[in-house]
């Protein structure tokens, strides 16, 4: 089965060339010029893989469309194409559970690349879909983190680096061997994207004081996730 690409670009030329290149690297691509028809598919007919996302477009932009797929489809992967290249572009996509960015006008190659990547990140699910977390409950299925005072739905890259740490619990765990697992790269925004998420994450787990993920400056992190 081919993988399924959304692609949300209104620039008709770029995005021709976006469409036939990936189309050549055996991707099924439905290309839209206008955020609007997403928005209509999203209720019912949704089966993509992975979302491209333009963020400079007319009516709903890149960031707004984003919230609206999550909103339907949480954990769903997206990669943002922006001209502005500005760290503000990245640390709101960030915040939003984007997977990449890639700048306009950006190598087809280099995209391909990209996408292939995070595909490559979306790691087969555990045979146990239900794991025990201290006070909480991970459902791997529904990408579910379960607390009797909060449920926090996670992102597919949440649920990653969760699992990746569950894997290396009460290790010393290098930062790079952490983004070269599931970044396949370790440069600054990469650093920058992998600290958010431990943020996130450490926000997630405060209703147990027993789960602790440390920073070692310098380093990486040590965790202590007790099995209750």
């Amino acid at each position: 089965m081919k993988t399924k690409i959304l692609l949300a670009e209104d620039d008709s030329d770029f995005g021709m060339i976006l469409k036939q290149y990936m189309e050549l690297e055996d991707f099924e691509v439905t290309w839209f010029q206008n955020p609007e028809d997403i928005v209509a598919v999203l209720p019912s007919d949704f089966s993509f893989h992975i979302g491209i996302l333009d963020i400079m477009m007319p009516n709903i932009d890149g960031f707004s469309l984003a919230k609206m797929i999550l909103k339907e489809k949480p954990g769903f992967p997206l990669l943002f194409l922006t001209a502005k290249n500005q760290k503000i572009d990245r640390l709101t996509g960030l915040k939003l559970g984007a997977d990449d960015y890639i700048s306009k006008p950006c190598d087809p190659e280099e995209l391909i690349l990209r996408i292939r990547n995070i595909l490559k990140r979306v790691l087969p699910l555990p045979a146990e879909t239900l794991i025990k977390i201290g006070e909480y409950t991970l459902d791997t299925e529904k990408l579910l983190l379960s607390h009797q005072q909060a449920d926090t739905r996670l992102t597919i890259r949440e649920q990653q680096l969760l699992l990746y740490l569950l894997k290396n619990n009460r290790k010393t765990i290098k930062r790079d061997d952490i983004l070269d697992n599931l970044w396949q790269t370790s440069d600054y925004f990469t650093g920058r994207s992998l600290d958010v998420f431990i943020s996130r994450l450490r926000k997630y787990f405060i209703h147990d004081p027993e789960i602790k993920i440390q920073s070692l400056r310098g380093i990486g992190f040590e965790i202590d996730f007790p099995a209750h």
